[in-house]
């Protein structure tokens, strides 16, 4: 018998903020208030991440600018996480940097290599401001770096050099979501 609730069962799935929209582009601020309209966000963020079949979300992808993510994800032993984070930071991200395919529900339908660590760990609080330290390897790594750099205002392609950077670029010009 499970206990407690499934994340998202009673958020509203917002629209998703598609690349191009300046919202993407600008660092979060902090949250400050961890009151009822916080774990509402949450509750919203999940039932949006998991209707768009996503691994992570930041609230910046739904157009809220604080510094929150979810995420739903397993790492490379297939271990499931499931959580979120409320004003992160990558305290570390070391081990053996790998290229892996990355996508974003915000560039959809694309991906490219993206090089990030193996390891990653993000140090913030609960929705309820209890501090919370999460530690990733692997696939859930990548998932970690990447929400983060969401709240920073960066994007998986920011991290993508040379051809296969060209190759993302046209492929986003060309995307019938791209204005």
């Amino acid at each position: 018998m499970r206990h407690g609730s499934i994340p998202g069962t009673r958020g509203r799935v917002r629209p998703l903020i598609l690349l191009g929209d300046p919202v993407l582009r600008t660092a979060c601020e902090d949250v400050t208030d961890f009151g009822p309209q916080l774990a509402e966000l949450v509750e919203d963020m999940f039932a949006t991440m998991y209707a768009a079949e996503g691994v992570g979300l930041a609230a910046n992808q739904i157009g809220v600018g604080l510094r929150v993510f979810v995420y739903d994800c397993p790492d490379d032993d297939d271990v499931r996480h499931v959580g979120h984070v409320v004003n992160p930071r990558l305290v570390e991200a070391d081990g053996v940097v790998l290229r892996g395919p990355e996508g974003c529900l915000s560039l959809p339908g694309l991906e490219a290599g993206t090089e990030r660590y193996d390891h990653a760990v993000v140090e913030g609080r609960t929705v309820t401001g209890e501090p919370v330290t999460v530690h990733g390897t692997g696939w859930f790594a990548r998932c970690l770096q990447h929400e983060c750099d969401h709240l920073e205002g960066g994007v998986y392609a920011d991290r993508v050099t040379g051809w296969r950077r060209r190759r993302l670029l046209r492929k986003v010009a060309r995307a019938s979501w791209s204005g």
